[in-house]
């Protein structure tokens, strides 16, 4: 190694941010092994590179002691103060052992070892790069799929979208431009393993974000989001601002800015849902598009009985539940819906209960008075000595 070999480490070190000093320490410690390897050497060594020339030197080490027992490892006092009066037990000695033909051996083991801290390196900046992005959306490109998992090109690095993390009819075509949800950066020995969504909830979210200003700038705020990827989705928005329609805002003139979401999630149906610090009211609005009648709190229990019209129960309900179930999860609410005459015929049925057991009470005999009466009736007929007896025994 020569000049050359230390400029090209400082190169490395401006663009890859590689310490130099830190790979040069890297290179010296893979170098003993080297020369162990290759020269069949049980010393103790130290290799030293010159910051300045690039030139290499080997150094055996051993420790002064009074009477040698390892010749590899130790030399004897009289001996090292033969080279030096001024050693001491227990300090180490050196000498140069740097052999002639250690110069290959030295420059094929400092490529692999600075190949593999580049490797490191950029698996490294990768991985903190993307790191720094969980929880948020990135673009990529359809690079292929394997297995029914589709993975995105993200420029350095590649990404796995799952199965289970793909929207339920959604196609994927070599060389198209997606829109996917960071999940989660593992380190692996193979580099960053990148995991990522679009059936998450959060992706819903931050498009909102980037689509809608208001939001982006904190005066419309997002309450809550549940999603059943790729059918139907409800969020809720609030803002402080009275002058803010945080409804409208995320909708946008003639719809657009919604429709730009439903577009990017294949056609997804997305509600917007005013929020209220009201649970009633929330309830009630979470059921959007049916129309409610009354809405019961039941705190407690955190459970809501909501009573719609007759002809609005099956739009409050939704298709296989689906209206009520999103409702349930947007608001954190357990929802109970009927319709009026549901709840009409629930109430007269209770009322004809508590009536029955009313007259039921009212008409049944006094059992404790006629017991009485009838004990004391018998008690009066028995004679004296009898009444004595039937004493004693109570």
């Amino acid at each position: 190694m020569n000049a050359e070999f230390i400029e090209a480490l400082k190169d490395l070190e401006k663009e890859k941010g590689i310490n130099m000093d830190v790979l040069i320490e890297a290179i010296e410690a893979a170098l003993i092994s080297a020369y162990k390897k290759n020269f069949g050497s049980a010393q103790n060594v130290r290799v030293e590179i010159d910051r300045t020339n690039g030139d290499i030197h080997v150094y055996f080490r051993k420790t002064v002691v009074e009477d040698v027992e390892d010749e590899c490892l130790q030399i004897s006092l009289a001996n090292a103060q033969a080279y030096d009066p001024d050693f001491e037990l227990g300090d180490i000695f050196e000498s140069e052992v740097t052999p002639r033909s250690f110069g290959r051996i030295a420059a094929q083991t400092a490529k692999h070892v600075v190949v593999q801290r580049i490797w490191e390196a950029e698996r490294n900046m990768v991985y903190e790069q993307f790191a720094n992005k969980k929880d948020d959306i990135i673009n990529g490109t359809v690079l292929r799929q394997e297995n029914r998992n589709v993975f995105i090109d993200l420029g350095k690095s590649e990404a796995l979208l799952a199965q289970s993390e793909q929207i339920p009819g959604e196609s994927y075509f070599q060389g198209d431009r997606i829109k996917v949800y960071l999940l989660e950066v593992k380190k692996t020995t193979k580099g960053p393993q990148i995991m990522v969504s679009r059936t998450h909830p959060g992706l819903l979210k931050r498009l909102f974000e980037m689509e809608v200003p208001e939001i982006h700038d904190g005066t419309v705020e997002i309450k809550s989001v549940v999603r059943e990827p790729g059918r139907r989705s409800k969020i809720a928005v609030y803002s402080k601002n009275e002058n803010v329609d945080p409804v409208g805002s995320c909708v946008g003139s003639r719809g657009m800015r919604v429709q730009s979401i439903v577009n990017e999630l294949a056609g997804e149906k997305i509600e917007i849902i005013r929020w209220d610090p009201n649970p009633m009211v929330f309830v009630s609005n979470a059921l959007a598009p049916a129309k409610v009648v009354s809405v019961d709190i039941y705190d407690d229990e955190k459970f809501a009985q909501v009573v719609v019209p007759d002809f609005q129960l099956s739009l409050a309900i939704g298709k296989e539940g689906q209206n009520a179930r999103l409702a349930a999860r947007l608001t954190g609410w357990k929802i109970d819906i009927k319709s009026e005459s549901q709840m009409a015929a629930l109430s007269s049925a209770e009322s004809m209960d508590e009536d029955e057991s009313e007259d039921t009470l009212k008409d049944a005999p006094d059992w404790e008075e006629e017991a009485q009466a009838e004990f004391y009736t018998d008690a009066d007929d028995l004679e004296e000595s009898d009444k004595e007896a039937l004493g004693e025994e109570i």
